[in-house]
């Protein structure tokens, strides 16, 4: 119950927000983004435990990539931000209806992507860092018996395909940036991982791919 209260709270935050920043409550756009992202968060409360959860939002400590993380972050706010008000009140760009059902699609279909890992992966954590706290080792089952990183290949594709649904092409070039700076960070992990977790380089033998089978 303390769970689906938070959702509650935090869905209507987002959905406050969206339609401040658009201006009316009576976009159909926004609505269905809305929808999708209540699925996907739905999915997420069912899934996710508890204890990932904390890793997750209260890890005990910054990581090794903090300041790289930030910008992450503050970019895929960016790319929400930008994208409803482009779409909703300045009018700067418009994307295509079809493209913005190809954008929801996507949108929901990367973050299912992100999910499945963070269902295998009890070590899914927004930092950088090994989790000695938590008994961490490599784990090889699911996505992650295909690609190395499963969680960020639907991370990286999941924003652009977010600012399509937001109906931007500022948006989407915002968020470009942002799957820039998340290939950037599958590098950063990788070699820190290689570095510092045990079994990793034997597990990098076996799981030659990063993010895209027999391609990288």
């Amino acid at each position: 119950m303390k769970r689906l209260l938070r959702f509650l709270a935090i869905t209507g935050v987002v959905a406050a927000v969206l339609f401040a920043l658009a201006g009316t409550w009576r976009n159909p756009w926004l609505w269905s983004y809305l929808a999708v992202w209540m699925a996907i968060g739905s999915v997420a409360m069912l899934t996710i435990t508890d204890d990932l959860a904390r890793e997750r939002y209260r890890p005990p400590s910054a990581g090794a990539d903090r300041l790289a993380l930030r910008m992450i972050r503050l970019v895929a706010l960016a790319h929400v931000v930008i994208g409803v008000l482009d779409s909703t009140r300045f009018h700067w760009s418009t994307v295509p209806p079809t493209l913005r059902i190809v954008g929801l699609a996507g949108f929901a279909v990367s973050f299912l992507l992100v999910l499945r890992a963070m269902a295998v992966n009890r070590f899914f954590s927004a930092v950088v860092r090994v989790q000695d706290d938590r008994g961490h080792h490599v784990v090889d089952r699911g996505p992650y018996a295909r690609v190395r990183h499963p969680g960020y290949a639907g991370m990286i594709p999941a924003v652009p395909f977010s600012a399509l649904a937001l109906g931007s092409w500022v948006s989407f070039a915002i968020a470009l940036a942002y799957s820039g700076l998340m290939l950037r960070r599958v590098l950063f992990e990788d070699r820190f991982l290689h570095a510092n977790l045990a079994g990793y380089e034997a597990y990098a033998r076996r799981v030659r791919y990063r993010l895209v089978p027999t391609v990288w």
